[in-house]
């Protein structure tokens, strides 16, 4: 897996500056667990990845005035929204664990986010983890696939993921794209992102009090091209890895956001 530091912009009042990269840059880490003997499927990686994005923007440190992290997210979001996802299993995930942060826990999948840190200034612990991975599989008995090969976090869908249930987020994924797992992590949590900064103080409180439940599914085409212009928020990628700049990938269905 390549670099996994994934820019966007966020909205801006009118007398926010133009140029984003003017201002000092961070990036949001996010580090998933990942332990060879116990894996978890790439569907549950991706929600799990969308939600841990969602507690970090909706915890006390960030949203009151004097929070601890309120000054570092906002520097964040001032600049390019950059994500960056890295994998730690064992000794690593432990020392991972120990520093300031959230741990979110999907039906199997660990993701724990960290506020948002100088691109030249990650902790010692998170600097030496790596970006590459185990592959895995969204097996329909749940089970890793056998014969994990070391290489890219390039987590498969092999069987058939159920539909999301009625009233859900959903979280579409371009079906014309491909992306390593560790890229569409990043992807689905821009996504539920810009559906977060949608969303007014009544729809996020009862967002969060569901535990931020939501689902990733890949669009058939027919639906995607609709979705494309359905007004409901869009992550494009500024293009630095795997994909074209400009790339649609992920948009984010809310239904408090459906017209």
């Amino acid at each position: 897996m390549t670099s996994l530091s994934e820019p966007f912009d966020a909205p801006s009042p009118a007398d926010a500056p133009t140029d984003r990269d003017a201002n000092p840059q961070y990036v949001l880490p996010l580090v998933l667990h990942l332990e060879k003997a116990d894996p978890p499927e790439r569907t549950d990686a991706l929600e799990t990845s969308a939600r841990a994005v969602l507690t970090l923007l909706s915890d006390p440190r960030v949203t009151e005035p004097d929070g601890e992290w309120a000054e570092r997210v906002t520097a964040w979001e001032d600049a390019r929204i950059r994500k960056v996802v890295r994998r730690a299993r064992g000794g690593e995930w432990r020392k991972a664990a120990e520093l300031p942060g959230v741990t979110v826990t999907g039906k199997r999948a660990e993701v724990r986010v960290y506020p948002p840190v100088p691109l030249d200034g990650w902790p010692k612990e998170l600097v030496k983890l790596q970006v590459s991975g185990l592959e895995l599989t969204d097996d329909p008995q749940g089970a890793p696939r056998p014969n994990l090969q070391v290489s890219g976090t390039d987590l498969e869908e092999t069987g058939p993921v159920a539909a999301a249930e009625p009233g859900l987020p959903v979280l579409w994924l371009n079906p014309e794209l491909e992306m390593s797992a560790g890229k569409t992590m990043a992807q689905t949590g821009h996504a539920a992102q810009v559906a977060w900064w949608r969303l007014d103080e009544t729809q996020r409180k009862e967002w969060a009090e569901a535990g931020f439940a939501l689902a990733v599914r890949t669009a058939t085409p027919e639906a995607w091209a609709e979705l494309l212009v359905s007004g409901l928020p869009l992550v494009q990628d500024a293009g630095f890895t795997e994909i074209a700049p400009g790339s649609c990938t992920v948009v984010a269905e809310h239904p408090a956001l459906r017209g």
